[in-house]
């Protein structure tokens, strides 16, 4: 609620002074989805993240480092993706062609660093503060231990009988984070526009895996990906690129990227980057529709989307069409990542020359990789799970049923541990050093 004062004015022959006054103005929370019938998605309207300054390079090589910038003065500026292929759609049927694809000059809208660090230029003799650091290999031998010690437990069972009856079209299955970081300074985003960065984690489960109690424990098989756009889409209008920040890691080596820190600059003196935030966990499964691929998920926490969820685009459930973009075709500047992922010949020969194909589990071990998220009007999920042939001969049950049974596995799971304090409790972090579960402004 943002007031107002008016200061105290003196009258030309009174001694007294007028009281101050307040006006307050009330902000609308997002519609929640219906108790009972979780699962409903929410309003359609494209969330729009407020465009401001432009960025400057930035000292830390993450992915966000090596997306174009300007310099300038000595001001916490950030630069943010603008998507090329407008002629995707959700609704095709094949993957986009390099011809097929029509591009437009990216804008520099408002973004910040992945890690939320200050997006203004350091200068070169600036002091950084960073916590020692043990050798690379040694650090996820020790994070895959540590990991295992705090969560104490795997909640994941494999089940042949679960595995024979999982379609074909569901690709990969597993549990589904959502994260945003506030900008430099900000503990706690007011709106949109205080974010920095969005993030997805996944973690992926063996493909006959039900839930059972306890938290998920670390094998080592985790992803971080970055969504400069901040925001998910949630109409075919809507094209936003995503990348892969760090995979097949530990859970210790994401806890490190989600972490607030500290650091001198010579201009500015200490800047502060916040923690980030969780707001959502649940189940998804990337399928398989024929010529498409989407990424789904069902939301488990919140229980109810609120006005933080609706804004950033979460609903209770969703999918989105995914088409991963060649690294060895060209894209407009601004558009993707300097240096894209380095994939095999045997990979770089699926794409048979075009610049886009359907996104596919394997592609996502690879750092760099880009593609895009696309969103649906209605039905996301449905379209997302549509029984396959094959699938339907062989009496497998319907990906939609198998995502809907994996998230009601999810949900006692979560009841039955620390509710929304799941999260903390399955990537092995401290609830006290993290914000809570953020759902409204």
């Amino acid at each position: 609620m943002a007031g107002t004062r008016s200061s105290a004015r003196k009258a030309a022959n009174a001694a007294a002074s007028s009281s101050p006054t307040s006006s307050q103005s009330q902000s609308g929370a997002g519609k929640d989805s219906a108790p009972g019938s979780k699962r409903k998605g929410g309003p359609t309207t494209s969330p729009q993240a407020k465009r401001g300054r432009k960025g400057a390079k930035k000292e830390q090589a993450t992915i966000e480092d090596t997306l174009p910038n300007q310099a300038t003065e000595d001001e916490s500026k950030d630069t943010e993706m603008k998507d090329e292929p407008e002629a995707l759609s959700a609704e095709s049927h094949e993957a986009p062609l390099a011809e097929d694809v029509s591009t437009e000059k990216p804008k520099q809208e408002d973004s910040a660093t992945a890690n939320g660090e200050s997006s203004e230029q350091k200068p070169q003799d600036a002091t950084t503060i960073e916590p020692q650091q043990m050798p690379e290999s040694d650090a996820k031998q020790n994070g895959t231990e540590e990991a295992n010690q705090s969560t104490g437990g795997d909640a994941v069972e494999e089940s042949p009988k679960r595995e024979e009856s999982t379609p074909s079209s569901i690709l990969e299955k597993g549990i589904i984070y959502f994260f945003f970081r506030g900008r430099v300074g900000i503990n706690k985003p007011s709106d949109v526009n205080d974010i920095a960065r969005s993030y997805i984690i996944l973690r992926p489960l063996p493909h006959g895996a039900k839930l059972g109690d306890g938290p998920i424990s670390d094998a080592g098989h985790n992803r971080m990906l970055a969504l400069p756009k901040k925001v998910l889409p949630v109409s075919p209008k809507d094209r936003f690129m995503t990348f892969v920040e760090k995979t097949n890691v530990t859970m210790e080596e994401i806890k490190n990227s989600l972490s607030a820190s500290d650091y001198m600059t010579k201009t500015a003196g200490s800047r502060h980057t916040p923690a980030t935030a969780p707001i959502g966990e649940g189940v998804y499964a990337i399928t398989s529709t024929g010529r498409e691929t989407h990424l789904a998920y069902i939301l488990t926490i919140p229980s109810e989307v609120s006005e933080v969820q609706d804004d950033v685009g979460l609903r209770q459930r969703d999918s989105f069409v995914t088409s991963t973009k060649n690294p060895e075709t060209a894209a407009p500047a601004g558009a993707s990542l300097p240096k894209g992922a380095e994939y095999p010949k045997e990979i770089l020969d699926e794409f048979r020359g075009r610049g886009w194909m359907p996104l596919e589990p394997k592609l996502l071990d690879y750092e760099n990789t880009q593609f895009l998220i696309i969103g649906h009007n209605d039905d996301a999920l449905e379209k997302a799970t549509v029984p396959q042939p094959d699938d339907e001969e062989q009496n497998k049950q319907e990906p939609k049923e198998e995502l809907e049974k994996l998230e009601h596995e999810d949900e006692l799971r979560v009841e039955h541990l620390k509710g929304d304090d799941t999260v903390f409790e399955d990537l092995g972090l401290s609830s006290k050093e993290y914000p809570k579960l953020q759902t409204t402004w």
